[in-house]
């Protein structure tokens, strides 16, 4: 009998509202508590459900990700603004595009880690399905 309910597969969890409640900003399992303390830093568990938080690793992920998303808006702008005011100012365009990326980079970066780390905790990534943690 324990062979058998040591076999059988965990439940599946709902990828794609795991990943929109990370994309908010919020735990992947219930959706009520805050997944960051800071501005980037996670919390070591949900403030309102206990989910342990400790085994995501975002890593580098969320910004390469980030710079992915970001660069393909500024070079589209780029390349439409060049189109538009072709006599504009290099520098300003410099400055404009600059501040730019750099503020649509601050704005997704939080986001996308969310994101990411409701995708871990869904696909029961580096510890998150982890029977052991489940049951404490």
């Amino acid at each position: 009998m324990s062979e058998t309910s040591s076999t059988a597969a965990p439940p599946q969890r709902p990828l794609g509202l795991a990943v929109r409640r990370g994309l908010a900003g919020r735990c992947p399992r219930c959706g009520e508590g805050r997944l960051f303390r800071a501005y980037l830093k996670v919390n070591d568990a949900c403030p309102a459900c206990g989910e342990d938080f400790t085994p995501q690793r975002a890593d580098d992920a969320p910004a390469y990700i980030t710079i992915l998303i970001v660069g393909h808006f500024v070079v589209a702008g780029v390349v439409a603004a060049e189109d538009l005011w072709p006599d504009s100012p290099v520098l300003v365009d410099a400055f404009v595009w600059a501040a730019v990326a750099a503020a649509l980079s601050m704005a997704l970066l939080p986001r996308v880690k969310g994101a990411l780390i409701g995708y871990q905790w869904a696909v029961r990534m580096h510890g998150f399905g982890d029977p052991e943690r489940e049951q404490a």
